[in-house]
C-alpha cells in the first residue's frame, strides 16, 4: 500500500538516495530542519515528489506552550524569507476549509497576515509613512471546491492575472505517515503544492509550472490516514474493507490556533523586513 504523506522527509524514508540527484542534510538550533533538494523532475520519481528544495522543522509539539516561541518563530521566518523574492507583491494563500478544524490552518493563519497592497493608494501622502512603507501583501481564503464550486487553483490563477504578484506563498494542513509528527513539524518547498494530495483527494496543482511564478508550499501535519497509523504501529495494516479515516490530534484546536500563530507571525516578519517579532505577533 502506497504511504499517504505529504511530507519529502517520509517519503525518502531510508532509501539511499544521495547518489541519484536527492541530497539531504540537516542543521538548524530550536527547529531540527531537515534540507533535501531534489535536482531534477527524474530523480524525484522514486519518492513521487517534483525538483525542488524541501525544508523540515520539527520541533516538540507546537500545540503547546514554549519558551523558546519566539526564536523558533523567528528561525521559521529567516528560512522562509530565503525562498521568497527581494522585492514584488506577494499573495498568501490560506488553503483549506474553515470549518473543519485539521483543514483549518490555511483559513486561520489568512486571517492574520497584514494585507498591504491598498496602501499605497489609499493612504495620503505623509499619512502613516511607516504603512506605506510595507511590502506590498495581499491575502485569500480560499475555500475548497465544495464551498466555491471553484477549484483553488482556478481562484488564484485568476488572481493572479488581475494582480501579477511576484510570489505566492500557499497555507495548507498537511498528511503525515509517522504519528509522532502530527503538530509537531513545519514543512516548506519552493515546487508547489497539489491540495489534498496526502489523503488521496488532489486537486489541480499549484506550482511555478501552473501559475508562472514561484508558489511557496508552507503547511503543518494535522492528520494521519487510519490505514498508514496502523501499519506504522503493528507492522500490518488495517483490516480489509475498514473505512478510510483519517486520525487527527486530541488537542486539534489548540495545535491549529498555536501553529497557525507562529507560522503567521513568521510570514508577516518575513514579509516586512523592518516589522519586529513583537509588532506580527499582535496583528
Amino acid at each position: 500500500m502506497q504511504i499517504r504523506t505529504d511530507l519529502t522527509l517520509e517519503r525518502i524514508g531510508d532509501k539511499p538516495v544521495s547518489e541519484r540527484g536527492v541530497h539531504s542534510s540537516v542543521r538548524g538550533e530550536n527547529f531540527t530542519i531537515t534540507d533535501i533538494t531534489i535536482d531534477t523532475d527524474k530523480a524525484g520519481e522514486a519518492i513521487g515528489k517534483p525538483a525542488g528544495k524541501y525544508l523540515t522543522l520539527e520541533a516538540p509539539a507546537l500545540s503547546r506552550f514554549s519558551d523558546r516561541y519566539k526564536a523558533m518563530t523567528e528561525e521559521f521566518s529567516r528560512e522562509l524569507a530565503a525562498f521568497m523574492p527581494n522585492e514584488g507583491c506577494v499573495l498568501v494563500a490560506g488553503l483549506g476549509n474553515s470549518a473543519i478544524t485539521p483543514d483549518a490552518l490555511g483559513p486561520r493563519c489568512a486571517g492574520k497576515i497584514l494585507a498591504t497592497r491598498h496602501l499605497k493608494t489609499e493612504l495620503q501622502d505623509g499619512e502613516a509613512d511607516f504603512l506605506r512603507s510595507l511590502r506590498p501583501v495581499s491575502v485569500l481564503q480560499s475555500g475548497v471546491l465544495g464551498q466555491t464550486g471553484m477549484e483553488t487553483a482556478e481562484i488564484i490563477s485568476a488572481i493572479c492575472r488581475e494582480i501579477k504578484p511576484a510570489a505566492v506563498i500557499a497555507i495548507d494542513a498537511l498528511a503525515c505517515a509517522e504519528l509522532s509528527r502530527l503538530g509537531t513539524t513545519i514543512q516548506m518547498c519552493d515546487s508547489g503544492i497539489s491540495p489534498g494530495s496526502g489523503v488521496h483527494n488532489r486537486r489541480m496543482e499549484l506550482s511555478e509550472k501552473t501559475l508562472g511564478l514561484p508558489v511557496i508550499a508552507v503547511g503543518v501535519p494535522t492528520v494521519v490516514d487510519l490505514h498508514t497509523a496502523a501499519r506504522n504501529l503493528t507492522g500490518h495494516s488495517a483490516a480489509e474493507g475498514s473505512p478510510n479515516m483519517m486520525v487527527t490530534p486530541r488537542d486539534i484546536d489548540r495545535l491549529i490556533d498555536h501553529a497557525a500563530g507562529m507560522i503567521s507571525t513568521g510570514i508577516n516578519m518575513a514579509l516586512h523586513k523592518d516589522m519586529s517579532f513583537a509588532d506580527a505577533e499582535s496583528l
